[in-house]
């Protein structure tokens, strides 16, 4: 099974229908699944999860992304008394979404400085233990995770712990990014494609707007022909294929998604009702 979806429900003008309060009504129209990564930046509370539930089909899926407190990124003064009860609100966050049966994975990104050292890999399995309930992808930032000496090690330690494999598709500019890696490590796997913007990712500048820079990014026939035989290898190891667009500046994730759906060959079943051929004639 293969689904396709973006990163993000809000930024991809040409889905929407309706008034901005329903985008992600508009949305599952068209995909049936998407990362949330509101979460990330701040816990959302348990009647937001309900409401983004409520909007979405029965069979629609969220790939939920760990806060940035779990996976290393804050800098500075937790916004919590203490981890438990950071982890114990992120949990009650989440518990939603699986209690629907609508909870696709939670994505455990960790940052550019997480490198394959003892104390990190025995934090991997401190988030395991604390969202053990729960299922997990894993996506690294720092090539060395998959250097020639700790590859195998990593993907073998994915494995024994019943952790997805993250996927990636970015551009190869230095230690902060990882090649293709088309191996699952699960009976589920993620692929996300962050775009192939070497300038942008290596000069997104330091003001607020560096997302928009570093994930400007359009994919072209070959690029996304290059993903689709990605994809079939990782249908020899894997009974499902969650595939992310992360290139959501220029407003070209949704088209390239499109257009990769249609190579693909792929209908979505049970979409929500409203549906428009936007997107006809591909890329």
């Amino acid at each position: 099974m293969i689904k396709i979806g973006l990163t993000g429900w809000g930024d991809h003008q040409d889905l929407y229908v309706s008034t901005a309060k329903d985008k992600l009504k508009d949305y599952s129209a068209h995909f049936p699944v998407v990362e949330l990564d509101t979460s990330f930046y701040a816990i959302p509370p348990i009647k937001n999860s309900l409401k983004w539930i409520k909007e979405t089909p029965d069979n629609f899926q969220f790939v939920v992304k760990a806060y940035q407190e779990i996976t290393c990124h804050l800098r500075g003064d937790s916004h919590y008394e203490s981890m438990e009860e950071m982890y114990e609100r992120y949990r009650e966050s989440v518990l939603p979404f699986k209690e629907a049966g609508k909870l696709s994975m939670v994505l455990v990104q960790f940052p550019p400085w997480f490198t394959c050292v003892k104390e990190n890999v025995e934090y991997i399995l401190r988030v395991k233990e604390e969202l053990r309930d729960l299922e997990l992808a894993i996506e690294f930032r720092h090539q060395s995770w998959y250097s020639p000496d700790f590859q195998n090690g990593t993907l073998d330690f994915l494995r024994t712990h019943h952790l997805h494999h993250t996927v990636c598709d970015e551009p190869q500019v230095g230690t902060g990014c990882v090649p293709v890696v088309p191996i699952a490590t699960s009976d589920k796997v993620l692929v996300r494609l962050h775009g192939r913007n070497t300038y942008g990712w290596n000069n997104p500048g330091n003001n607020e707007k560096w997302r928009e820079v570093r994930y400007l990014y359009d994919y072209n026939k070959e690029e996304l022909s290059y993903t689709q035989n990605i994809v079939d290898q990782l249908q020899k190891q894997a009974k499902e294929i969650v595939v992310l667009f992360n290139n959501n500046s220029g407003g070209h994730a949704a088209k390239n998604a499109k257009a990769f759906q249609q190579m693909l060959g792929i209908e979505f079943e049970g979409l929500a009702p409203k549906q428009l051929d936007l997107f006809e004639g591909g890329i």
